[in-house]
């Protein structure tokens, strides 16, 4: 399975507001980008939750009434985001990975720690077979 994990080192924000510490979030992760000038995936986020909070998983099509938008651009954002790990998708449902934002953090981390542990042991091979001493 792909998966693309970005990492931002931003600044945090100093209020305690939920729309800062969303922005951020996305941010720090690189789930917003240039293109998304009306932060769509922001609002997918904060959708996402809001309809779990309430529920169990939420369709696309209910995401894409609430934020008055097509279905269609409701699936891009929501296939980076799994792209990201932080969602999933079952059936026709989509779902916060793991159930809360921290669990879905804490699964990020373990994805990124294997990805990690794969590329020093590939790094490590490509030492020995290139004959570069490993410190």
């Amino acid at each position: 399975m792909e998966q693309r994990i970005s990492l931002n080192t931003i600044e945090r924000p100093p209020g305690s507001g939920v729309d800062e510490h969303l922005a951020w979030f996305c941010q720090s992760l690189g789930l917003t980008n240039g293109r998304d000038l009306e932060n769509v995936a922001q609002q997918v986020v904060l959708q996402v939750i809001g309809e779990i909070a309430a529920e169990r998983g939420v369709a696309s099509e209910t995401l894409a009434g609430h934020l008055e938008i097509t279905p269609g651009r409701v699936n891009h954002h929501v296939r980076n985001l799994t792209l990201a790990g932080l969602l999933y998708r079952k059936k026709k449902l989509i779902y916060l990975r793991g159930g809360s934002m921290t669990a879905a953090v804490e699964e990020m981390r373990k994805d990124a720690n294997r990805i990690f542990d794969d590329l020093l042991e590939v790094a490590g091979e490509l030492d020995e077979a290139m004959g570069i001493r490993q410190s």
